[in-house]
């Protein structure tokens, strides 16, 4: 079974054009992302709010790097399908569980392309009446900004590429690789019909 398991993994690693980001370094700035956050929300009521499914790992990593009392609460959108570009219009396909009102609120997502669907998540919360409402992500590309977005804590900015791995995937693959990596553009350039893409 760890035979399988491992050439598995050698196959996802096989599509992988080149490592972005590498999982000492992934670790190393958390802890600082977690620092910064335990100072900023240190005796507030801190609810951290992840957008699914890229910003689970992030996520999960991040709170054990946050050493005082805060919950957490999902959403899920869809702005992607099984695309590379985002298409703009986002949905929400799962919200809140409780009211966040009065309540010190972090955004916590994976990467900011566009930035439509965070602009369109934050006017959303805001509106429901939060004490705060700041933004952390994992990953950046500035280059993609169409919105302007007010983020708190960016982990790393990176070039225009597509990436996969630590939570984010291409067709719901490759969320499971331990490193930022940058996909090989031929595993997405077929289109379902298997002819060259537009």
């Amino acid at each position: 079974m760890q035979a399988e398991t491992s050439a598995a993994v050698r196959k996802l690693d096989q599509d992988v054009e080149r490592v972005l980001i590498d999982e000492a370094s992934l670790k190393r700035r958390l802890a600082e992302l977690g620092a910064a956050i335990t100072t900023a929300y240190a005796g507030k009521d801190l609810l951290l709010i992840a957008v699914l499914k890229g910003s689970v790992l992030f996520l999960a990593d991040l709170i054990r790097c946050i050493p005082i009392p805060h919950e957490i609460d999902f959403m899920a959108t869809s702005s992607y399908g099984a695309g590379v570009q985002s298409s703009g219009v986002v949905r929400i396909l799962k919200d809140l569980n409780k009211p966040i009102e009065g309540r010190h609120v972090l955004l916590v997502e994976d990467i900011i392309d566009s930035g439509h669907t965070l602009a369109y998540l934050s006017g959303l919360l805001a509106a429901r009446n939060p004490a705060s409402l700041q933004i952390v992500t994992l990953l950046d590309k500035p280059d993609r900004r169409e919105v302007a977005i007010d983020v708190a804590w960016t982990g790393f900015s990176i070039p225009n590429e597509f990436v996969i791995g630590y939570g984010l995937d291409y067709d719901e693959c490759y969320r499971n690789l331990p490193y930022i990596g940058i996909l090989k553009p031929e595993v997405y350039s077929l289109s379902e019909t298997g002819e060259p893409a537009e």
